[in-house]
């Protein structure tokens, strides 16, 4: 999942034209919190994962490699 998360994570970040500084203000956590979550060496809480859902429009489900759906089916 580790893996899944931190690509995933960097492709929504590139897509949506953020830093990764600017993607750390949106979820209020650091910069450098945000850099460990896209190099794997630090996985994030659930509201935090929430926050960059909402951040990038997609589903928890996509983040974390359990589909491949962006968002879920309504």
């Amino acid at each position: 999942m580790r893996e899944i998360l931190a690509e995933r994570l960097k492709q929504c970040r590139k897509e949506n034209g953020l830093t990764q500084g600017e993607a750390a203000i949106y979820c209020d956590i650091t910069e450098k919190t945000y850099q460990n979550y896209e190099l794997m060496t630090r996985e994030p809480k659930l509201e935090i994962l929430l926050r960059i859902a909402e951040l990038f429009n997609v589903s928890l489900d996509y983040l974390v490699g359990i589909t491949d759906e962006r968002q879920v089916n309504q």
